[in-house]
């Protein structure tokens, strides 16, 4: 099969290379996935930029969807020949799904509903597995407030969406008006734009003077010196991400709102809420409920192309076509 691989960290163009890999065999409750589409997102690329290998060699990307053509001795036999989205693909393993075949236990394979293209059930994996918890962690929104700093991007999406559908209002933080419109495209009632408005002010504005009930965080290190001007009395914040590896946050107005702060990763939700979320994330696609970000498709011979997209920040959701 081929697959992208690096055997060392750095620069896209510098580390990745497509090469030929044998198929991998699924073993035990393992089930082996043909892959269609691989979705790339900023974990990937960050973790191939950082330094330091933990496997000789790594084929990247935790997200994909495609067809079920082997099952280990103990897979479920139903999922045979079934179409799939899987999830944590490379997630302390060295093989994820930038390649034509993954294997991966069963317990990491979704059924993808009919009708739903394996486009989106490559770009749901963290990014909507990621909103749907975030929402869920935020309790009943009904008549809430809710900040979604970068609602463009693609977990802010389906967050800023998903927010909506439960019964709040929502308030997308983005860097520019075309990221407003797609914003506003997700389900957001207003956007404010961090580059040329003063954020704190402009909540205030819209809430009355009140500030936010919750705030669905991609940047802690940027924003959360602000969480106590921004939130309300016995508000929530609920982070899944930071560009930095250190928050600074101010205690003062923090105790004195009554704020509450809550830290996730997607890749390691607890087995219960693992299946919460993948059972609501099947509903809301047998539905057709949700928007899905715009695509922006590579073949793997392109990788590096894919990743540096995602480095720049890409208004679309970025895809690796696979021959599926």
């Amino acid at each position: 099969m081929k697959a992208a691989v690096y055997t060392s960290k750095g620069a896209a163009r510098e580390v990745l290379e497509v090469l030929q890999r044998p198929k991998p065999e699924p073993m035990n409750t393992e089930v082996r996935v043909r892959l269609a589409f691989s979705g790339v997102n900023p974990s990937d690329v960050k973790t191939r930029g950082r330094a330091g290998m933990d496997y000789p060699e790594v084929i990247p990307h935790s997200d994909g969807a495609g067809m079920v053509d082997e099952l280990g001795p103990q897979a479920p036999r139903e999922l045979l020949q079934r179409r799939v989205w899987v999830y944590n693909g490379q997630w302390e393993r060295g093989h994820g799904t930038a390649a034509d075949y993954v294997a991966l236990p069963a317990s990491q394979v979704v059924p993808l509903p009919d009708g739903v293209p394996f486009e989106v059930g490559a770009s749901v994996g963290i990014p909507l597995m990621t909103a749907y918890h975030a929402v869920h962690a935020c309790d009943s929104l009904i008549g809430k407030t809710v900040l979604v700093p970068g609602a463009a991007g693609s977990v802010g999406f389906y967050a800023a969406q998903l927010a909506r559908l439960a019964g709040a209002k929502v308030i997308a933080a983005v860097s520019s008006d075309e990221k407003a419109v797609i914003a506003r495209t997700a389900g957001a009632d207003a956007a404010v734009n961090y580059r040329t408005e003063d954020v704190v002010e402009r909540v205030r504005s819209l809430t009355g003077g009140r500030g936010v009930d919750r705030i669905i965080e991609v940047d802690a290190g940027s924003n959360a010196a602000r969480y106590g001007d921004l939130l309300a009395f016995g508000g929530k914040a609920v982070i899944y991400g930071s560009n930095t590896a250190d928050v600074t946050l101010p205690f003062r107005p923090m105790i004195m709102s009554f704020a509450t702060l809550y830290f996730f990763i997607v890749y390691r939700l607890p087995a219960p809420l693992l299946r919460e979320t993948t059972r609501g994330i099947t509903h809301l696609l047998a539905r057709g409920d949700l928007k899905h970000p715009e695509t922006a498709i590579y073949p793997l011979e392109q990788i590096a192309e894919a990743h540096e997209r995602v480095e720049q920040g890409a208004n679309a959701k970025v895809l690796i076509r696979l021959p599926g």
